[in-house]
């Protein structure tokens, strides 16, 4: 795992990746953290996004995306991964299984290509950042991926 400090947008929009990746809930708002940036800068994501189904819980682990052309002419694809099934409540949210099966769906389907994520699991959803980035080695092993760390 490479780790960058950054804005994971701003870098994914400049050409830096062709791939971004971060964790949603099940529930189809992406109303907070790099969620709602990534809706407001992305709004194809959010389109994928609303084309799952609201609340199913069989989603958990699972991925959507949209691809984008940027000014620049990159292409980008942005991955929403179902990572934990709410917001709401107390505690850790993030489900280190559903993390570990999206996390190698990303492995398989963009092999390749250069990935960038946040701190997925870690942020809002309260679950243990060295557990995860051992669950994002394991799965992306081999692969070109960076941790962008957010610093403004």
């Amino acid at each position: 795992m490479k780790i960058v400090q950054g804005d994971l947008l701003k870098l994914a929009q400049d050409g830096h990746f062709d791939v971004i990746i971060h964790g949603c809930n099940c529930q189809c708002t992406m109303g907070a953290g790099i969620a709602k940036a990534i809706k407001a800068a992305f709004p194809a994501a959010y389109a994928a996004d609303k084309q799952t189904i609201k609340g199913d819980r069989d989603k958990m682990g699972t991925i959507s995306h949209a691809t984008v052309t940027l000014d620049n002419g990159h292409p980008l694809t942005i991955v929403n991964g179902y990572t934990q099934y709410h917001w709401r409540g107390r505690g850790v949210r993030a489900d280190y299984d559903a993390i570990r099966s999206v996390m190698n769906a990303v492995g398989q389907q963009f092999a390749g290509h250069r990935i960038g994520y946040p701190k997925i699991g870690a942020g809002l959803a309260g679950g243990d950042w060295d557990t995860i980035a051992a669950i994002i080695n394991k799965a992306l092993q081999g692969q070109d991926h960076t941790l962008v760390e957010y610093a403004p």
